[in-house]
């Protein structure tokens, strides 16, 4: 029998529909997260170059609308890198990013605070590491941190995004004072890590540069390089801006401990306010939506690698 043209135009117009229901479908289901009070609109943005240097891979990275954004660039010859100016004591930091596109397995791009140029041996860091995935080529959502050095003991937790994250910017924030560190995306909390005497020994203390990073994580990040970069897809090009830097800011040859350190809500500490010291009820939503719909690792459940769980995860 044969179809007349607009015949065919239906046929085509359902196979798409239906195409469209299985892609979606494949993907997992489409979440919206909860209204949220938004952190990043209580500190002022910085232009990329106003608060950060580069850090290795200059070539690689390319600053875009008179330096209020930066594109990091990752591929044969090299990743590419960005360092705060300053290094801080506490504080509020995010940066707005968009990831690269396509196939992405093996690529790592990080946001995080380190010591480890002035701490080797007993260095804090604090990560948002997001990793390009082999089998759902979905992003994966990593965190992390360490303290005074604990680099034996990993303190992981994994999570799915409930976005496409090569379509638009996000925003990634760490939040940490002394009362707890919270990680954001989007002003959603994720993970929060209470500071407390269980985790008192290995909480990060010292101050810190922000970092933000693309780099070739084939053998760490994909099964000792199982599914390793693909550099037909190369470049590979993050995209940032967004910046917010808000902290104590250390001063050269002072104290690691410097003034604005202080517990007291009268510190010059922008984020030891009460209104940091611990989540407000919307918050609390936010964070217990994203690890019930999204988080698929935490190293607290990790019961076959860890055979004593770390004393944090069992304090109550």
């Amino acid at each position: 029998m044969e179809l007349f043209p607009h015949d065919k135009a239906l046929l085509l117009s359902e196979f798409l529909i239906l195409y469209m229901i299985v892609v979606v479908s494949c993907r997992g289901p489409v979440y919206t997260p909860p209204e949220i009070e938004k952190l990043t609109d209580h500190f002022s943005r910085l232009s990329v170059n106003q608060g950060y240097n580069v850090f290795y891979g200059g070539a690689n990275i390319h600053m875009t609308n008179n330096g209020s954004s930066a594109e990091l660039i990752l591929d044969k010859s090299s990743g590419s890198g960005l360092i705060s100016k300053d290094k801080y004591y506490y504080g509020f930091f995010n940066a707005a990013l968009k990831l690269p596109a396509h196939f992405t397995s093996g690529v790592v791009v990080a946001f995080y605070l380190s010591n480890s140029d002035v701490f080797p041996r007993n260095h804090d860091e604090i990560d948002f590491e997001l990793l390009g995935h082999e089998k759902r080529r979905d992003w994966v959502l990593q965190t992390n941190l360490y303290g005074n050095g604990s680099v034996h003991t990993g303190r992981e937790e994994k999570f799915y995004l409930w976005f496409d994250p090569t379509v638009d910017f996000h925003d990634y924030s760490i939040l940490w004072n002394n009362h707890h560190i919270l990680f954001l995306v989007d002003n959603v909390p994720i993970r929060e890590v209470v500071h407390n005497t269980a985790i008192s020994s290995v909480y990060p203390s010292k101050p810190m540069s922000i970092i933000a990073t693309i780099w070739d994580g084939s053998e760490w990040a994909t099964h000792g390089g199982k599914y390793p970069i693909d550099y037909k897809f190369a470049p590979f090009i993050t995209s940032m801006k967004g910046i917010e830097l808000e902290g104590c800011i250390k001063q050269q040859n002072s104290s690691a401990t410097s003034s604005c350190a202080r517990r007291s809500t009268s510190s010059l500490d922008p984020v030891d306010g009460e209104g940091f010291m611990k989540l407000s009820q919307q918050q609390m939503t936010g964070l217990n939506w994203a690890r019930r719909k999204h988080m698929f690792y935490s190293y607290c459940q990790d019961t076959r690698r860890y055979k004593v769980l770390p004393p944090e995860c069992t304090a109550k």
